[in-house]
Formats: C-alpha cells, structure tokens, sequence
C-alpha cells in the first residue's frame, strides 16, 4: 500500500496560524497555556522553568494543530488514516520529549513541575487531543466559510439563469405578430417597417446587454418598457395610451435589469390586448429611503392566473436582490389592475 502524500502547502501554515489567532480560540488557549505556566512558576525552582514553560505552551499550539492538519488534509483516503495517526503520535512525543526532556538535560535544569515524568505524559495527551481538537475545528470553520461561498455563488448563477431565461421570457405570439406586421409594412409602408424594425432591435439588444448586469438605472428599465409599448401600437396606435412618470429624485433608483418587464407585458396582455381599452400608467416615487413603482393598466384583476410565471419571477428576483427591504403587491382598483413594487433607494441588488 503507498501511502499518500504528506501536505506541504504554505498557505495551509498560514491559514493555521491565522485561525488560532481568532479570539473565540486565542482565549481558550491562552487561559490553559496561562494555567500550566502559572503552575511551573510556582512548583517549580529552577529559574529557567518559566522561559522553559512559555516555549512548550508556544510549541504545543503552533505545532500539534498544524502538525495535524498537515497529515490529514481534507479527503484522505481513510486507507492511510492508521499510519498517518501513528506518525502524528510520534511527532507529540518527539516535540514533547525534546523539550521536557532533552532541553533540560542539555541546559543542566533541574527537576520542574512539566519536567516530571507524569507531567510529561499529561503534555503528550493535551498535544495530541488538543491538536486533534484545534485542527479539526479549523477545518470545519474552514469548510464552511467554501459551503458559503459556494452558497452566495450559487445564488448569483440562479439569478443570472433567470436572466437568461428572460431573454425568451417575451410572449412569442407578441414577437411572431410584430414580425408579420413588419413583412406586410415593407410591402405597404417602408417607412414603418424600417422604424420597427430599429425598435425591435433595440428592445432586444437592450435585454440582452441586462442579462449581463447585476444591476441598471430605472431610466434604462423604463426605456425598455416604452419600447414594448411602442411595439404593441405599431399596429393599432389607438390601442392604448401610455405615461411614464418618474418624480424627481426616484431615477436614483438601480433596480434588477428586466424586472419590470413581464409586468409590462401583462399590462398589455391582460388589458388592451383583451379588450379594455384605456391608459396604461407607469410611474415613479421616491419617499425617504423607498422608491415605489407603479405599473397599472385597463382590465380588472382576477386573481393569480394558474401557470403564470412572470409574476413569480418577480417576487424572487426581488427576494434574491433586496430581501425583506422590498415589496410587491398585484391587486384590483376598481376596473383597473395594478402593481405596485415598494424597493430601497441606493441598495445595490
């Protein structure tokens, strides 16, 4: 059987020697450490018993944990577990030996309280325990601080999936109709067709550059709306009518890019496009550290609609980007529908 390579990773020493500085162990450490020197001070005579005491408690810390770590790194095979704790066995001894026992004989000491043969055993069991102790909770804190990280990067690649997702997210029979619309209007008017054209360029040129940003400013969130809205009319301009409002202060606001825009399309959707005719009314506001918008349109409410998923992946973009910080209200005002998104002012999602 061979047996697997020790660890000889600087920053593993490096790491080592940062975790044990960390106050909930340094405290621990140092009350013992004081302890057992305290007690060689006063059981013992020889006037180099203190420094003698002060090196092993030195050793003892810095050695038996990183000695650990260095011989068990994570995912060993548990085959070579029996050899390398034999190995850390006598790496205790040896550092224990030496100095409770060669150093003072090679200095002329005389007997001292950690010198003596019982209290040498005692100091091999705290360097393996301790050791053991330390190195593992070093490598548990360790693993979870990558589970966290790991964590938050798994949350950013969810919401760049969202993301891509609302790329596709704009209602294909919208995009077929006003690709239809435009071949007829290259036959019939050059003009129009050529203007929607830059427009439906534009939208989805604008949602692609979103899908590569965290975040973007409101302004460029309702540019993208009034361009839908534009696309809606191209055909019949009496469909709806349109306002954006932003009030003075609110085009602060960064938002998650793309998040208004299935709200958008539901306007439409459920609005013009079934029949009720009227004004659909986008506005901004800003009051104290909240910024409200407001995205109402024709058409009552009727309640969540079974299989819907744009409003869904408003709630939890929200949630991802601002937590508990923003809020999302759908609901009927008269014969009217409206959303409502309550979102902190300068609160990078």
């Amino acid at each position: 059987m061979t047996l697997a390579p020790v660890s000889r990773d600087p920053s593993l020493v490096r790491a080592t020697l940062r975790a044990l500085m960390v106050p909930r162990r340094l405290v621990p450490i140092a009350l013992v450490a004081a302890s057992l020197v305290a007690a060689q001070v006063s059981l013992s005579r020889d006037p180099l018993g203190t420094p003698l005491s002060l090196l092993m408690v030195v050793a003892f810390v810095t050695l038996a944990p990183l000695s650990w770590r260095v011989l068990f790194p994570e995912g060993l095979d548990l085959a070579h577990g029996a050899i390398r704790l034999v190995l850390y066995v006598i790496v205790g001894a040896g550092v224990v030996l030496t100095l409770g026992a060669v150093v003072p004989k090679v200095t002329g000491m005389g007997e001292t309280f950690l010198t003596t043969r019982p209290s040498l055993i005692v100091c091999g069991m705290l360097f393996l325990v301790g050791g053991w102790a330390l190195a593992r909770d070093i490598g548990l804190e360790e693993s979870l601080d990558r589970e966290r990280r790991r964590a938050d990067l798994l949350v950013k690649e969810a919401d760049q999936a969202r993301l891509l997702a609302l790329r596709t997210h704009l209602d294909p029979h919208f995009l077929f109709n006003t690709l239809n619309a435009i071949a007829e209007w290259c036959r019939e008017d050059g003009e129009v067709a050529e203007r929607a054209v830059l427009q439906l360029s534009s939208m989805l040129r604008t949602i692609l550059s979103g899908v590569r940003s965290s975040t973007w400013p409101i302004a460029r969130e309702l540019e993208l709306l009034s361009t839908l809205f534009d696309l809606h009319r191209m055909r019949d301009p009496n469909l709806f009518t349109v306002t954006i409002d932003v009030a003075g202060g609110a085009g602060e606001l960064a938002v998650p890019p793309l998040v208004l825009l299935p709200l958008a399309e539901n306007a439409v959707k459920h609005g013009p496009a079934a029949g009720h005719r009227g004004e659909i009314a986008v506005s901004v506001t800003r009051a104290g550290g909240q910024a409200t918008i407001r995205i109402s349109n024709p058409g009552p409410y009727r309640g969540p609609r079974e299989g819907s998923e744009g409003v869904p992946s408003v709630r939890e973009r929200l949630q991802s980007a601002f937590g508990s910080a923003a809020r999302f209200d759908l609901r009927a005002e008269g014969e009217r529908t409206v959303a409502e998104l309550s979102l902190p002012v300068g609160a990078v999602p």
